[in-house]
């Protein structure tokens, strides 16, 4: 017998949960379980090839919504009468997980999980309130388990009083962090001339372009590190909606020789340890999962108020900073730490163990919860 899990996303496009998602996929038993996802888009993603050739479905449904509620549930049914059955659904649709949960519960699927990635979104208003409000009822009532990548992402999504329910549980966030410690030098070194990065102090940021990562800010920090005649560059990693504003912004600041646009790349462990220091200054976020990263790579991590303390692994590299104390601040911070540490391999991967964060920790307690052994 074949365990089959359906994974409700957006899409899956190159972000944290996504990325998420795929390490695990990877590192399952695929002859065992099988990851199907419904995307609620009709675009073509970062990683539709690879769940493919991994044996997985991608199976698209219109975009959730409350206006259509009752054709979303049915096109959720639909999906799991054809293509399953399925031994769990899991959703990661924020608010929408409420329409996921409810459709899995009609379509009598044992074991329904609604997961919380992030501690807030740029919707407001009245009707975003009822609408929370509904979904977040819907969460409750039709969900058997609860998790989230942070306490405050639970009480975002699933409301405070509701993270001490007994269906709720923390999920560390699975990465995949050893050939990130065990890196190629040689690697590095071509990525470094390949964009002249040897004679500069790099600063590194990698997400999606859009308004909660607030690269915006960081363009200001390297506008005072340039005025402060710092050899500085700033390495941009990721793509998005918000690219040519950024650029745009480069020219009126006058540091388009400073800021480097890579795109989204595969090579994110030769990027980590090929920068002095890693920038995150989110508005909000669920956890961060690149931060994980760059703590593998021993790099300082200078990050905003909205970065959740369980992203913090103790090794020293966290160095916290309000949004609010301004862009001056912050650069003369980055000058302060920069510089990769000279931290034990053996002290790294015990802190991703103490912090739950082990790739064996993560798999064995997701299958617990799909009650798969």
């Amino acid at each position: 017998m074949k365990y089959k899990i359906l994974h409700i996303v957006g899409g899956m496009g190159k972000g944290g949960t996504e990325t998420m998602l795929m390490n695990i996929y990877r590192k399952i038993d695929r002859k065992k379980i099988q990851f199907d996802f419904i995307y609620t888009t009709n675009e073509e993603t970062y990683y539709d090839k690879e769940i493919l050739e991994l044996g997985g479905n991608v199976l698209r449904i219109d975009p959730l919504s409350i206006k259509n509620i009752n054709k979303m549930i049915k096109q959720i049914c639909d999906c799991i009468e054809k293509n399953g059955p399925y031994q769990a659904v899991h959703a990661h649709t924020l608010f929408n997980c409420g329409i996921a949960m409810l459709a899995s519960k009609k379509s009598n699927v044992d074991i329904r999980v609604s997961h919380a990635h992030t501690t807030a979104d740029n919707e407001v208003g009245l009707i975003r309130k009822m609408y929370i409000s509904i979904m977040r009822k819907l969460i409750l009532n039709n969900s058997t388990n609860l998790l989230a990548c942070s306490d405050l992402a639970g009480e975002y999504l699933f409301g405070a009083k509701n993270i001490k329910n007994s269906k709720y549980s923390m999920f560390p966030n699975l990465i995949s962090y050893e050939n990130i410690i065990d890196i190629d030098d040689n690697k590095v070194e071509k990525f470094k001339e390949e964009y002249n990065l040897s004679n500069y102090l790099v600063i590194g940021h990698i997400g999606t372009f859009k308004e909660s990562k607030n690269q915006k800010f960081l363009l200001e920090v390297t506008k005072v590190l340039k005025d402060k005649n710092t050899n500085i560059k700033l390495l941009l990693v990721g793509d998005g909606g918000m690219r040519d504003k950024l650029e745009s912004k480069c020219k009126e600041l006058d540091i388009e020789d400073r800021v480097i646009f890579t795109g989204i790349r595969d090579d994110v462990d030769v990027i980590l340890n090929s920068i002095d220091v890693f920038a995150f200054p989110s508005t909000f976020e669920g956890l961060g999962l690149v931060l994980l990263e760059a703590q593998a790579a021993g790099l300082p991590c200078v990050v905003s108020e909205a970065i959740q303390p369980e992203a913090d692994l103790k090794l020293g590299l966290f160095n916290n900073l309000n949004l609010a104390d301004g862009a001056e601040i912050w650069a003369d911070k980055i000058i302060e730490v920069a510089g990769k540490k000279e931290i034990d391999k053996k002290k790294i991967l015990k802190a991703f163990d103490d912090n739950g964060y082990s790739n064996e920790k993560c798999i064995s307690k997701l299958l617990s919860i799909y009650k798969i052994k």
